[in-house]
C-alpha cells in the first residue's frame, strides 16, 4: 500500500517528485512549442520562450505514483509497445475527465484545446508523441526512484 507506514514518507517524496517533473515538463513543452508553432503564449515575444502550466496540474501529476504503484507491477513484464501504449490510453483518460470536471465546476478548462486534433477541446490526440516519450520517461524514473528507496 502506497500509504502505509513503511513507505509514505517515500510515497509523499514521489508525489512531490512527479509534480514538480510534471509542472515543468509542461512548462518547457508549451513554451516550445510557442516557438515552434509562432504563437506565443501570454502575449511575450517568442524568444522569451514563456511557457504555462496549471495549479491543478499538481493534484493530477501527483496522481502518477500513486497509479503507478499499483499499475507497474501488473504491467512490468509486458513488451514495451503494449505499456507505453497503456500508459498513453490512461493519460489520455485522467486528461479527458479531469478536464471535464473543471470545466463542469470552473466554467473552463484550463487547458482548452481550441487546434490540433482533439476531442471536445479536453485532449488533443495529435500529442501522441509528447505523451509517449513522457510516459516513458515516468517509468523509467519511478523504477529508478523505487529501486534506490524501497528495499
Amino acid at each position: 500500500m502506497p500509504f502505509s507506514k513503511h513507505r509514505r514518507g517515500h510515497t509523499f517524496f514521489m508525489i512531490i517528485f512527479f509534480v514538480c517533473l510534471g509542472m515543468t515538463t509542461e512548462i518547457f513543452f508549451t513554451a516550445f512549442m510557442a516557438l515552434f508553432t509562432g504563437k506565443p503564449v501570454n502575449n511575450k515575444p517568442l524568444v522569451a520562450l514563456a511557457g504555462t502550466t496549471y495549479v491543478w496540474m499538481a493534484f493530477i501529476y501527483g496522481l502518477i505514483p500513486i497509479i503507478a504503484h499499483y499499475l507497474y507491477e501488473k504491467v512490468k513484464t509486458q513488451p514495451f509497445y503494449n505499456r507505453i501504449g497503456l500508459y498513453v490510453i490512461l493519460i489520455y483518460t485522467v486528461e479527458f475527465i479531469s478536464g471535464y470536471i473543471l470545466k463542469v465546476t470552473t466554467g473552463s478548462c484550463p487547458w482548452e484545446y481550441k487546434t490540433g486534433w482533439h476531442i471536445m477541446g479536453l485532449i488533443r490526440l495529435d500529442f501522441l508523441p509528447a505523451w509517449c516519450f513522457f510516459a516513458w520517461m515516468v517509468e523509467r524514473l519511478y523504477v529508478f526512484i523505487n529501486n534506490r528507496v524501497i528495499q
